[in-house]
């Protein structure tokens, strides 16, 4: 584990898993998570990578943000993790907020991706899909980060989940500009200006970011593949871990 230290002083926590002669990937999270929250995706992924996790600046054992920020912010953070690694090209992961920190990685700075891989995620709100369902019931908002019946038939799986990110350090000034980053955003009429061999990942029963941004997306990439996780949630990376890694290691092995 290290901090890395941006030009304005942020600090972000990074940490380094993996066989460093390995392909590097690095793992963009989601709006107000953490590390931790990879926990199960990690070790599977370090097996054949070298991987690159950092907190988002505004995120776990980041600095907050001392001012508004934009996604150029979050992406330049991105590069210089890179860039402290001396990482040329590493395969480009993003969950949610993380995966549209990628888009615009992907967009910007293309030649620092060997591959994409977007989890949970939309192009901005001028195009987003919304589900009908969007929050969990008053005083359990968190079911609605899984499919509709995974906290019942899996309780010991999600109380794992929370006890982990109740032991996190929380940042709701963080989030909110992680939030204001996002509204001001856009990147769906870019998409196909994207060259790096892409894969969206969805679970279909995502509550907070319809499935049907996902296909979107991938019709919107050229050449993108699209990989549904049937019966998963949002946080898919946690509810079907084995299967989600999987997914993404055959991918880029496919494309290294």
């Amino acid at each position: 584990m290290t901090f890395v230290t941006r030009p304005d002083g942020c600090n972000l926590y990074v940490e380094s898993h993996g066989d460093a002669a390995a392909l590097a990937l690095l793992m963009l999270e989601g709006m107000g998570g953490d590390l931790p929250g990879w926990r199960r995706n990690i070790p599977t992924l370090a097996a054949a990578c070298h991987v690159l996790a950092y907190d988002h600046r505004g995120n776990g054992r980041s600095d907050e943000p001392t001012g508004p920020v934009t996604m150029a912010t979050f992406l330049e953070d991105a590069i210089g993790v890179l860039d402290a690694f001396d990482t040329e090209r590493a395969h480009i992961y993003g969950q949610s907020f993380g995966g549209m920190v990628a888009q615009e990685l992907a967009l910007t700075h293309p030649e620092r991706v060997r591959t994409l891989i977007l989890g949970c995620t939309h192009a901005g709100h001028a195009h987003a899909v919304w589900p009908e369902r969007a929050n969990g019931p008053k005083g359990e908002p968190w079911r609605a980060l899984y499919a509709l019946d995974f906290p019942d038939a899996h309780p010991e799986h999600v109380a794992e989940d929370l006890a982990t990110g109740a032991r996190g350090v929380h940042h709701d000034t963080g989030e909110r500009r992680q939030w204001e980053a996002i509204q001001a955003w856009d990147a769906f009429e870019r998409l196909d200006q994207i060259t790096a061999p892409t894969l969206v990942l969805h679970g279909t029963q995502d509550q907070l970011i319809a499935p049907e941004n996902a296909r979107m997306i991938a019709e919107r990439i050229p050449g993108a593949e699209l990989h549904w996780l049937e019966g998963a949630g949002h946080v898919y990376h946690s509810e079907q871990a084995a299967a989600a890694d999987a997914a993404v290691l055959e991918f880029i092995r496919r494309h290294s």
